[in-house]
């Protein structure tokens, strides 16, 4: 099977950096503004992506980055772009550790059935500790358990999707018959996380069910990925990185009885465009120059539950943190421990170095093109998830890195197919009742 190359955009609206908002171009209300997600992901469709990508947590500070403060719920979101766009995938982050199953089935199975077969959730299991007293919880669940518990809850979920066979509905005027009853099938789970007996109020999209991307870096995160995620919504610091993480992943896949290809690796991107590649290096600094230390000291305490580093000297090597959970993002955390040691970084360094999106990508739109085929052909992506706040950065991609990545047929010029499934080239999972019945009349 020919590899195409495949685009996500992030909506992130002001943005999850502490600068982005600033943007002359950018409302200071683009977050909680769903004309700004509908212009956004209109944009988006018309470049011909694969998706929108929602990003979620159910946990803030004061400090937190502005699209963190005030955002609009994905699931609420996502179901205006379903009506107000016609091919683009939907995708939204919701959280195992803090929903039931049942919920979870019913929201996601309606916006796939909205939007006709283009919803793909985010699975993840929240990595911020605080989050559990936003749901009567004193302490936030255990890392491990957090991770057995997402592979229940997504199996449970999964099995709620298939509730109904998919010609279960004669819809028979004549007869009388509306539903076929032999094709309603309760689930009736029993686990340790959970006990749901279903069946689910609704029928299957044409796609069968919601996409499943993952994001979890850690060993049981990447391990969770491969066992469950049909795409998955990587970080790496590099190429090399990014190489090394893509082979892990589809290894693991394929340890599991899966076809690697069937697991799509979408790291995150953050592009700097301009005529000339000393033009776009001169617009790079002066971006860095603008950032405040304190600020990417907070972004640098995220992943370790919001631990405050101002409190230690920036110029003295990176703090040992032996005192400080990491029951949160808990690979990003253990991965920054390990570069500071490893490299010798002094705390202002490691703020520097993990407390921004850092970004390769920076040049000319051929030069930007390149390294995209380099990481595509090189195995370290299958494609990436753009990030979109400043207006101006997104258009300069869409309308001058698109059309080369179209030209060299890496890229779609059109859309073939009208589900998330299909864009991503992602089997149609069968009815597992169907399944049962076929072998059963052989």
């Amino acid at each position: 099977m020919t590899r195409s190359l495949h685009l996500g955009a992030i909506l992130a609206g002001v943005g999850t950096s502490h600068d982005d908002w600033r943007d002359p171009d950018l409302p200071g209300d683009a977050s909680i503004d769903i004309n700004w997600y509908i212009d956004t992901a209109r944009k988006a469709e018309a470049a011909k992506f694969d998706l929108v990508f929602i990003v979620d947590s159910p946990y803030i500070t004061p400090d937190s980055a502005p699209h963190f403060l005030n955002r609009l719920e994905p699931l609420t979101l996502l179901s205006a772009l379903a009506v107000s766009t016609s091919h683009i995938g939907l995708v939204g982050t919701l959280t195992t550790s803090y929903w039931e199953p049942y919920n979870v089935a019913r929201q996601f199975g309606s916006l796939d059935t909205i939007s006709r077969g283009r919803a793909g959730w985010n699975v993840v299991t929240t990595g911020l500790e605080g989050a559990a007293r936003n749901y009567g919880r004193d302490d936030h669940f255990d890392h491990a358990e957090r991770y057995q518990r997402a592979r229940e809850f997504v199996s449970v979920v999964q099995g709620l999707w298939d509730s109904y066979e998919d010609d279960a509905f004669p819809r028979d005027k004549a007869a009388g018959v509306f539903l076929d009853k032999t094709k309603q099938h309760a689930l009736n789970h029993k686990g340790r996380f959970f006990s749901v007996a279903g069946p689910l109020a609704l029928t299957r999209s044409p796609q069968g069910q919601p996409v499943i991307f993952q994001a979890g870096d850690s060993d049981a995160g990447r391990d969770l990925g491969a066992t469950i995620a049909d795409a998955t919504f990587a970080s790496a610091d590099g190429f090399e990185a990014a190489q090394a993480y893509y082979a892990d992943l589809k290894a693991r896949a394929v340890a599991k009885g899966r076809d690697p290809d069937h697991l799509i690796v979408l790291p995150g991107l953050v592009v700097t465009l301009a005529d000339t590649q000393e033009e776009a290096d001169r617009l790079a600094a002066a971006h860095e120059a603008e950032l405040d230390l304190d600020k990417l000291l907070v972004q640098l305490g995220r992943p370790f539950n919001y631990h405050d580093f101002r409190q230690y000297d920036l110029d003295a090597p990176f703090p040992d943190l032996s005192h400080v959970s990491l029951n949160g993002y808990k690979g990003h955390a253990e991965r920054i421990i390990r570069t500071a040691r490893e490299e010798g970084l002094t705390l202002r360094e490691a703020a520097w170095r993990f407390g921004r999106w850092r970004s390769g990508f920076v040049g000319t739109p051929e030069a930007v093109a390149d390294e995209i085929e380099r990481w595509f052909t090189g195995r370290a992506a299958d494609g990436f998830n753009i990030h979109v706040s400043k207006p101006g950065a997104f258009t300069q991609f869409v309308e001058k890195v698109v059309p080369i990545l179209q030209r060299r047929g890496l890229f779609r010029t059109d859309y073939t197919a009208d589900t998330l499934r299909g864009h991503l080239g992602l089997p149609i999972p069968a009815n597992r009742h169907s399944v049962r019945r076929a072998q059963a009349a052989e």
